[in-house]
């Protein structure tokens, strides 16, 4: 049997805002989250009326930092790209991508589900 996958990356994008959660299944909490709605982090960045690839990019490594102070960057993230991607349309593609890629060069133990497996679970 394939072991559960406890860690989960959940991505909320909207036009204005961009925020990553990495849920523990096991108690159904998020456990770290990071988003340009947070002053220090939306201060620090010139959105405007829209988010763009260099935000997600930044959500994406302070996601990475607070994983490594919490001790979760070893611990096995699990992200369905072709999901969140389809989630969020198209258009929102490089962003999805963006905060995936500053993960993985910031260390975090991610693990992108991108092979296509819709499978249906009975």
């Amino acid at each position: 049997m394939a072991q559960a996958k406890r860690y989960v990356l959940r991505l909320f994008i909207s036009l204005k805002y961009v925020t990553a959660n990495v849920v523990d299944r096991q108690s159904g909490r998020v456990v770290v989250t990071a988003s340009t709605v947070e002053k220090p982090l939306r201060d620090g960045l010139e959105c405007g009326r829209a988010c763009n690839a260099k935000a997600a990019t930044a959500v994406g490594e302070v996601l990475a930092m607070r994983l490594r102070v919490d001790g979760l960057a070893h611990e096995p993230i699990h992200a369905d790209a072709v999901k969140e991607v389809e989630k969020k349309g198209f258009k929102n593609r490089t962003k999805v991508w963006a905060i995936l890629n500053a993960l993985r060069s910031h260390g975090v133990n991610l693990h992108v589900d991108d092979d296509g497996d819709h499978m249906r679970h009975v």
